[in-house]
């Protein structure tokens, strides 16, 4: 178990990199309001009413492509000699732990973002917000580590971007697919009974990434 303060001070340097790179940020908001744009010019409909399975589809893969740009430069930002002065410092499951942390809740305020812009230009069909929001905090928080994990294996190959793009895909899928799934309970206010075994197993997929994120990270980062 590492020290608290060489998480802390990991996680601060994160926050204090994406503050000195203010333009990434910004990026990744610009990206994430066009792509509601876009959609909402492609799927106008009369009064602006979509189907629930099609609101829900689009606001996950919006969510998705916009969890990916946000979290690939985990890594590629920093250079190797960089992270080579980081291993004489802290211990590799500190570095994974502070830039899990961090890109959660980096994604959780990009989910809520989203879903202001989304519901601004595509309605709000959802009835069950409490259900909602546990599915949009779990989600963000799968989806931040599983991505995290994925950009450090990615960070090693010399294609990143497609690497991480390939290795992604069936970590992602099963998750995405619950999460559309609760997302549509939610929308069809189902009661919590219905969810329950989905929210559990989505838990538990984000523990399972993590403890695994927790346990290779050291083998990762020395190869």
């Amino acid at each position: 178990m590492f020290p608290l303060k060489h998480l802390w001070a990991l996680f601060q340097k994160e926050i204090l990199l994406e503050w000195r790179q203010k333009n990434t940020f910004n990026g990744i908001l610009l990206y994430t309001i066009s792509t509601v744009f876009i959609c909402y010019l492609s799927f106008r409909l009369k009064n602006n009413q979509l189907s629930p399975l099609t609101w829900t589809a689009l606001f996950w893969i919006i969510l998705l492509f916009t969890s990916v740009n946000a979290i690939a430069k985990s890594f590629v930002q920093e250079p190797e000699e960089r992270q080579h002065y980081y291993y004489t410092l802290v211990s590799p499951e500190a570095i994974i732990t502070a830039k899990m942390l961090y890109n959660s809740l980096l994604m959780l305020f990009v989910a809520g973002i989203s879903y202001l812009c989304y519901i601004f230009v595509m309605g709000n069909p959802v009835v069950n917000h409490w259900l909602f929001l546990s599915t949009v905090a779990l989600g963000s928080v799968g989806l931040a580590c599983s991505l995290t994990m994925i950009a450090a294996i990615a960070a090693k190959a010399d294609n990143r971007t497609t690497l991480m793009a390939v290795l992604s895909f069936p970590v992602i899928l099963p998750l995405l697919l619950l999460l559309i799934k609760l997302t549509k309970n939610a929308i069809d206010d189902l009661s919590w009974s219905v969810s329950e075994s989905s929210l559990i197993t989505v838990g538990a997929i984000n523990t399972i990434v993590v403890a695994v994120a927790y346990l290779l990270f050291g083998y990762i980062w020395r190869s």
